[in-house]
């Protein structure tokens, strides 16, 4: 990963707060003489310095001046304190995202989903590596296009899945995955590609006119949970932007499995992919934010203290469910 100090401090702005020194992850910076000073060798590039300082006196090159000029709604930089958002509103948000399957014809503002792809990448990345790649498909034929060729890996999928010796022989060395898909999936695919190829219907992106794949590069630390942070915050914006998602796990098996859909889609070889994100406008209207399953909860101490009795009742609410 690329450690390089690009930050720089303009000595006639800083008045010597230290604010910024005490905020920076990776000691690049120190005081001396009552000023801040870049000393250190290697930098996250986070910008918390720049963001904490009172007087604009601190900058970090490896920034991109336009990773958060959003060009279709109007974002207000300044930084909103703990405590001071709406936390329902957000949970509500949060609960009212669902994965859509019914989208009209209705293409998406190439704009939108530029606009997205930055709402993506204000999510927090292992030692801020930010090593996510982001494919954009903003035309339905493009979308299509990229249906076909996934259904197509799933057609030769189906095929060698169907021979049971097969099937036999791989779970008898220890690798039961073939099986798994023909128990679990095989029938459920065929159905789609026979529903496909004899009326059209699209059971992988369900008509949505748009898409985004979002991947990495090698380096990154984490890159699998980046991938999925900023994934998230895709679905969120897009919710509340006015649009449909659904992520399409089928779509990720194939293309790691296939790595010539990633080339179709201009996919650097040597970038993996963690989702793929159909997008565009919805059909569907709620009333209620849905449940969730049962889950499971725990509490723990090391000094082995018993919780007190509201967390029992908590806990005992959630076994009940």
């Amino acid at each position: 990963m690329d450690r390089r100090v690009t930050t720089t401090i303009d000595p006639e702005r800083c008045i010597g707060c230290g604010a910024c020194v005490s905020v920076c992850p990776s000691g690049t910076l120190t005081m001396a003489d009552g000023k801040a000073r870049v000393t250190g060798e290697a930098s996250l590039g986070c910008g918390h310095c720049e963001a904490v300082c009172p007087t604009g006196a601190v900058r970090v090159g490896a920034i991109a001046a336009d990773a958060t000029r959003f060009r279709t709604v109007a974002i207000d930089l300044s930084w909103l304190p703990h405590g001071r958002y709406d936390a329902a509103g957000l949970i509500r948000l949060m609960g009212s995202r669902r994965s859509c399957r019914n989208y009209t014809d209705q293409p998406v503002d190439p704009a939108v989903l530029e606009d997205l792809v930055r709402a993506g990448v204000l999510a927090p990345s292992g030692t801020n590596s930010q090593g996510w790649t982001f494919t954009i498909l903003s035309e339905p034929s493009d979308v299509r296009a990229f249906g076909e060729r996934v259904g197509r890996f799933f057609e030769r999928l189906n095929r060698t899945a169907e021979k049971a010796w097969l099937r036999r022989v791989l779970k008898w060395f220890g690798r039961p995955e073939l099986d798994r898909y023909y128990r679990g999936y095989h029938q459920t695919v065929k159905e789609a590609l026979r529903e496909h190829a004899e009326g059209g219907v699209d059971r992988l992106f369900h008509g949505a006119t748009a898409a985004i794949v979002v991947g990495s590069s090698p380096g990154a630390t984490c890159p699998v949970e980046d991938a999925l942070l900023a994934t998230q915050n895709i679905l969120l914006a897009a919710h509340a932007m006015g649009l449909g998602t659904c992520l399409i796990g089928f779509a990720v098996a194939a293309m790691k499995k296939d790595p010539s859909i990633g080339r179709f889609l201009g996919i650097p070889r040597d970038e993996a992919v963690h989702a793929v994100i159909a997008l565009g406008h919805t059909k569907e209207t709620y009333l209620r934010i849905a449940g969730r399953k049962p889950f499971e909860m725990r509490m723990f101490r090391a000094s082995g203290r018993q919780p007190d009795p509201l967390e029992r009742a908590v806990s005992t609410r959630h076994e009940e469910a």
